[in-house]
């Protein structure tokens, strides 16, 4: 058994249960079982170690973060140039996580806390998309080809503590507006507050504020709730909003879901029964994502809080 500090990758297919459904099982392994093959191949042709497959992904193993995230710049891209000839009448989507830390080595397997990490960073990225935690970008930040989004601090399960998390944009294509600066992330630093913080709430009609004090704030549909939202796609009880460590964290408890977005960024934030830190400005969307014209949302805007920054550095 032997412990080393490395930069541990899961890849894998999005929806490949619907697969079996649509495709029927024979068609469906076979295209899984490719696509599969396909990423153990170029991972290691990267530089990188398979450790295992996982039936619709792969764990690999980088011995620098540097060389993780080129390689995996590199699979994505080259994946999308692939699928645009459908494989067997589909695009599969794939998700990548990335985590590096101590990695135990016991019988050919891997164990640890960034094995565990990165696994569930993959689980909660959308298709198409690279997440990787603080501890990778922070060695990572100044590549010249890597550009990355501050998504917040997120809550994982098995942490006890919310993890900054990052996503690593692949496409050469996207524009730098949602982009932030490249080589050198923005620190928010530490939060003070020059007045009494207060998170201010719009909806149709409706505007509520609430101060550090007052919360929790519950949203949903029952009538109890701070945050009446009229509308039968909202679960009765559907999130919490509660003032943690000097912030607004915002605890999604419905059935299909809330959508964080904030301003300045197109990237979205979908929360299963987990939690995001609300700062600034942003929009909640309530049990349908953004893309849905309708989708129930809410409007939020934090005040009475002052960004302390790094030398050199200008908020977002």
């Amino acid at each position: 058994m032997t412990g080393s500090q490395t930069t541990v990758v899961f890849a894998d297919i999005v929806g490949s249960t619907s697969l079996y459904e649509t495709l029927g099982n024979e068609r469906a392994t076979l295209m899984v079982t490719e696509v599969v093959q396909w990423m153990a191949g170029r991972i290691e042709s990267e530089g990188g170690r398979v450790v295992k497959t996982l039936g619709d992904g792969v764990m690999a193993l980088f011995g620098e973060p540097s060389v993780a995230v080129e390689g995996m710049l590199n699979v994505m891209r080259e994946y999308r140039e692939r699928i645009t000839e459908p494989v067997h009448s589909i695009n599969p989507d794939v998700r990548v996580g990335l985590d590096c830390g101590e990695v135990l080595d016991v019988g050919g397997d891997c164990y640890g806390d960034a094995v565990n990490t990165a696994a569930r960073l993959c689980d909660r990225a959308a298709a198409g998309e690279i997440w990787a935690t603080e501890a990778v970008v922070n060695v990572t930040s100044e590549m010249p080809n890597a550009r990355f989004v501050r998504l917040g601090h997120l809550k994982v399960r098995g942490k006890a503590d919310p993890l900054l998390m990052y996503q690593i944009e692949w496409r050469v294509d996207e524009g730098m507006e949602m982009l932030t600066q490249q080589g050198g992330l923005t620190d928010f630093g530490t939060i003070t507050a020059t007045s009494p913080l207060q998170i201010q709430f719009s909806w149709g009609r409706a505007h509520m504020q609430f101060r550090s004090s007052e919360v929790p704030v519950h949203v949903g549909r029952s009538s109890e709730a701070h945050l009446y939202i009229d509308d039968q796609r909202v679960s009765r009880l559907h999130a919490r909003i509660d003032w943690i460590d000097g912030s607004f964290v915002l605890t999604d408890v419905s059935t299909f879901g809330t959508w964080v977005r904030f301003d300045g960024s197109d990237t979205s934030i979908q929360l299963r029964r987990d939690s995001c830190v609300l700062h600034g400005n942003g929009e909640l969307a309530l049990s349908l994502p953004f893309t849905v014209e309708d989708a129930p949302r809410i409007a939020f805007h934090v005040t009475g809080t002052n960004l302390r920054l790094g030398e050199g550095q200008t908020p977002r």
